[in-house]
């Protein structure tokens, strides 16, 4: 049978899998291929230039001597570089580690997104279990806090405020495609606008008060200070006296 275009060969038993895969379908091995850092074509982890426009090979490997446990398994994770994007792998569950800054950079920088995604491709979602998992820090072992990245994303990821970010398989996918369809700036948005609820509650609240002050024999609200809470409530709802 022969592959398509979008296929690439498995390097342990030579079947043809689809880039897409994580592993490869017919004998479990990890599908090791990278982008290349020039031109984010695919290429196999072992070739040395990419073959479609030559540039050398930038994801290098330093083994297991970083004796990182891997929150999800607790095995060692292995350091992987994609074009500039220094990342800890785990082969055992396929989950990812990564560092603060590095985690900050790829959610800013289009280049690094553009590296990590045919990489770390979406993959199928696997069912969401019943019991909620709070995983350890790699580095300084606190238990990490659950997040739903953005408020929006739906990639609920494991984050040390101070250290990094661990993701299951298929989350940075996930992220990734959420900041380029401009889920932050909706995220942004969407939290402007309930700031904006919260001070007109507080406005509203206050104003209520000062009726019920009013009625128990309290100092009524001056009309300057009555119309000054109409004015900064007109301000916050987008409208004005004429």
């Amino acid at each position: 049978m022969t592959a398509d275009a979008g296929s690439l060969h498995c390097p342990n038993c030579g079947a043809a899998v689809r880039h897409e895969s994580g592993r490869c379908p017919y004998c479990q091995a990890r599908l090791a291929t990278v982008s290349c850092p020039s031109c984010f074509a695919l290429m196999f982890e072992g070739a040395r230039y990419c073959q479609k426009c030559g540039a050398a090979r930038t994801r290098g490997e330093d083994g297991d001597d970083t004796a990182i446990a891997c929150p999800g398994c607790s095995q060692l994770l292995r350091r992987v570089t994609v074009g500039a994007t220094a990342l800890l792998e785990c082969d055992g569950c396929d989950g990812l580690w990564i560092d603060a800054d590095v985690f900050e950079r790829i959610c800013a920088d289009r280049a690094s997104q553009t590296a990590v995604l045919p990489r770390f491709t979406a993959g199928p979602r696997a069912p969401q279990a019943v019991r909620v998992r709070y995983r350890p820090c790699p580095r300084c072992h606190k238990m990490m806090n659950r997040v739903n990245f953005g408020k929006l994303s739906g990639a609920v990821v494991d984050v040390c405020k101070g250290h990094g970010t661990f993701l299951d398989p298929g989350e940075l996918h996930q992220v990734v495609t959420f900041i380029a369809q401009g889920g932050l700036e909706r995220a942004r948005a969407r939290q402007i606008e309930e700031l904006r609820d919260e001070q007109r509650q507080a406005i509203d609240e206050q104003r209520k008060a000062m009726r019920e002050r009013g009625k128990h024999g309290g100092a009524e609200p001056s009309a300057a200070g009555s119309s000054g809470f109409d004015d900064l409530l007109d301000l916050l709802r987008g409208t004005s006296h004429d």
